[in-house]
């Protein structure tokens, strides 16, 4: 995915699930991780910085 795309999902993310889409994200991490495929574990991980930037500052 390019940087857009990642920045699309991680809104989209966010829109449906709030405080706990970064911890959806994680879930999606762990659950490509076991199918072995490493760009989409990769796009995860990206997906997870995009929201993380998306909370802001402040929160942790």
């Amino acid at each position: 995915m390019n940087a857009v795309e990642i920045q699309a999902h991680a809104r989209q993310l966010f829109e449906a699930h709030g405080a706990k889409a970064l911890a959806e994200a994680a879930q999606m991490v762990r659950k490509v991780e076991e199918s072995g495929d490493k760009r989409l574990v990769d796009d995860w991980r990206r997906i997870q910085v995009a929201l993380t930037q998306l909370r802001g500052p402040g929160v942790s």
